[in-house]
């Protein structure tokens, strides 16, 4: 194997090492209060996890902006590509270059998710609309990394992505912290862009949702500020606008 891609997985497992035993440290930080809403417990390997009880938070414009700015580079392709799409992390990771239409602003999430309630048994491949910024962003990228169209995009893994997610989230100083996980970006997605008006279908089709799940798991009432929508609009730039 090549030593320059060899240096580099050394770096990014040294780094993910790091990572857990930061985020081990603030889960066993949690205070009793904070209990009362994660359940903490051990997996076999001895290390912890934790289990959310509310899954109701959402990112609000001005916490976004500050844990955005608190990430690493390496790590802030991966999140931009999570609120920009409100694709689920194995979603996301699976999108190879070829996957991206960047002239027409689209891509297609062709490894999703299964649902077996619907007697399905191969993913169900998802086009979905990006905005003209991200497209933008995305084709710096790609040629910056020379990447070809059978490459994947080289996005955190899930356990990188949950770990960077929690320090970034504190670096912000966002109290909750710990009320957040990856699947909080898909509910900020879709409650954004019922903020700015989208149609629920519409949101549901890019989500891969139906209705009733969107209604119960994503909507909340429209608490947001004119402020907020305008800061939204700077984030996603101009996906559904005509």
């Amino acid at each position: 194997m090549d030593p320059v891609i060899l240096d580099k997985i050394k770096e990014l497992e040294k780094e993910l090492a790091s990572l857990k035993a930061s985020s081990r440290k603030s889960i066993l930080s949690l205070s009793q209060s904070q209990y009362s809403d994660v359940k903490v417990g051990t997996r076999k390997n001895g290390t912890l996890y934790s289990v959310r009880d509310n899954r109701d938070r959402f990112f609000y414009p001005g916490e976004w902006m500050s844990f955005y700015d608190n990430l690493k580079e390496n790590q802030k392709m991966t999140f931009d590509f999570l609120i920009n799409t409100g694709a689920r992390i194995n979603e996301a990771i699976h999108v190879k270059v070829g996957d991206i239409d960047v002239p027409n602003k689209r891509l297609i999430l062709r490894i999703t998710k299964v649902k077996a309630a619907k007697k399905e048994k191969t993913p169900r491949p998802r086009p979905i609309s990006v905005s003209s910024q991200f497209a933008r962003k995305l084709n710096k990228y790609i040629k910056d990394n020379n990447l070809q169209d059978s490459d994947y995009l080289g996005l955190l893994t899930k356990s990188a992505a949950n770990h960077a997610l929690k320090l970034g989230l504190q670096r912000a100083n966002i109290k909750d912290w710990y009320m957040f996980s990856l699947h909080n970006l898909r509910k900020t997605h879709g409650n954004w862009l019922k903020a700015l008006g989208v149609e629920i279908g519409e949101i549901c089709a890019r989500l891969g949702h139906d209705h009733n799940t969107f209604l119960k798991s994503y909507a909340s009432s429209d608490i947001f500020t004119y402020k907020d929508k305008q800061d939204m609009r700077m984030i996603i730039g101009d996906l559904y606008t005509k």
